[in-house]
């Protein structure tokens, strides 16, 4: 039996605001497998933020246990959480956080300039395979300013993929977004996690994105509702490619 990816046990998450103790997480308890895509659905102040930041150990939680590919992360300090981070998620953000005035290229390259044992040859050519997962590759010497949202979405998106990580995360990643861009956007995701089985994990509030995911987790107050699975309140939107 394989190792599951993302592994939570007992999962609290209490904040401080002034002398009131906010609840965001109750004991969650879950797992992902290699290869899965997940989207993780609740309200606004539900505590599905709160969850992503922990899984991207970007936060720690006040209590329970969190492994990440069989090792335990929620004891981890600040300096390891950060190794953790650099070698094993990607991050995708609604606002794409990408540099306006550098190229697609240099904007993916990012994460490896800080690598001293990757010269400038390996660097570019890590680069462009990334950019060309994505379909950018002919976009790789424009400015981010001079690309669509679309496109700088998926620069995003292939910046995550640079360090081949184990896990890409995104926070509400079509949300910036129209409907078709959403739709090409969510293709590129299904396409990465069906064919080069990068495992996904998406925090969104609309249904019909949820439902590119294989799963969906529904979190309300701090606890899990209900997982749904494939063709469960579904309808055909998740199927569909984007028509020329």
């Amino acid at each position: 039996m394989s190792t599951p990816l993302i592994q939570l046990e007992n999962i609290v998450k209490i904040y401080k605001v002034g002398e009131t103790e906010v609840h965001a997480l109750r004991g969650v308890t879950y797992k992902v497998e290699p290869g899965e895509f997940l989207a993780i659905m609740g309200p606004s102040g539900s505590g599905k933020s709160t969850l992503m930041n922990i899984i991207g150990c970007l936060d720690r939680p006040t209590s329970g246990r969190y492994f990440l590919e069989g090792e335990e992360v929620s004891t981890f300090d600040r300096d390891k959480l950060a190794r953790v981070r650099n070698r094993k998620i990607g991050f995708v953000f609604q606002t794409f956080n990408l540099l306006s005035r550098t190229t697609a290229l240099e904007n993916v390259e990012l994460p490896l300039l800080y690598s001293s044992d990757v010269h400038a040859r390996k660097r570019t050519e890590l680069t462009l395979q990334a950019l060309e997962s994505v379909g950018l590759l002919d976009r790789a010497h424009h400015k981010t300013n001079q690309l669509s949202g679309g496109e700088q979405q998926r620069v995003a998106i292939a910046r995550a993929l640079l360090n081949s990580p184990s896990l890409i995360l995104a926070d509400e990643p079509t949300g910036n977004l129209d409907t078709r861009t959403s739709l090409e956007i969510m293709n590129v995701f299904k396409r990465l996690n069906e064919e080069k089985k990068i495992t996904l994990v998406m925090v969104t509030h609309e249904p019909d994105i949820a439902c590119f995911a294989r799963k969906r987790l529904h979190i309300r107050d701090g606890k899990i509702l209900r997982e749904e699975r494939d063709g469960e309140e579904c309808d055909d939107y998740a199927g569909r490619e984007v028509q020329p």
